[in-house]
């Protein structure tokens, strides 16, 4: 057997900056399909990991270096969750990692979704709170941050959840170019559209947009306070 103390040791020995578990209770409001019961019928509990995200990013002038970093920090999350359920694996404790950046359509709400949403799950593991722009904050590093989890065959003793960060400012709300905060859900696909896709000039993919993470009070978090590019 392993206990919670191991599982947050192996993953901060695999880089992580953050983790926290959570009981298969607290997903009770997952959509239909997209529990983690869904998708590992003998998950007990589920692990989530994040990695801080340079602050320099949302100061740039061009938006390739927060591009680059976004597309970097992806593979390196989903490759910390490999080698986690790898090594637990040596401890006779089945998991499956959950990608970090991949989504499917929901017919049934007519959205994409990842698998088990690692936003919901990070903030069932006590790592941050869901503020009003959609993005995980966390005490730490506020928005700056990128998420991971694992789903895991055995129960495991449980973070506590933390008490709502973000206090309803609506400045992401009126920041946002596309009005897609309107409403409490995000509209997705306005969002994405505007934020993401080809520079035809400069013939490059690039995320030209995050104006809702850059104005957010609690985009920092302790650990980032002071830093400046």
């Amino acid at each position: 057997m392993i206990d919670s103390r191991k599982v947050k040791e192996i993953l901060f020995s695999l880089g992580v900056d953050l983790c926290g578990i959570a009981s298969i209770d607290r997903f009770d409001d997952a959509p239909k399909g997209y529990h983690p019961l869904d998708v590992m019928p003998s998950c007990k509990s589920v692990i989530s990991f994040g990695c801080r995200f340079p602050v320099g990013t949302l100061s740039c002038k061009t938006p390739i270096p927060y591009t680059r970093v976004r597309n970097s920090i992806t593979p390196k999350m989903d490759a910390i969750a490999l080698d986690f359920c790898i090594e637990m694996e040596k401890y006779g404790i089945v998991c499956v990692p959950i990608p970090t950046n991949e989504s499917e359509w929901d017919k049934n709400t007519n959205r994409w979704r990842s698998i088990v949403s690692q936003k919901h799950a990070a903030q069932a593991a006590g790592l941050g709170t869901i503020g009003r722009h959609s993005l995980l904050i966390t005490p730490e590093f506020g928005s700056m941050i990128w998420l991971g989890c694992v789903l895991c065959n055995q129960e495991l003793e449980p973070d506590e959840m933390k008490e709502n960060i973000c206090n309803d400012c609506n400045l992401c709300v009126n920041a946002c170019p596309v009005n897609a905060l309107q409403n409490r859900e995000i509209n997705q696909n306005d969002c994405w559209n505007y934020a993401f896709g080809d520079d035809e000039e400069k013939q490059i993919w690039r995320i030209s947009c995050h104006k809702c993470r850059d104005i957010c009070p609690y985009n920092l978090g302790s650990q980032n306070k002071g830093l400046s590019c």
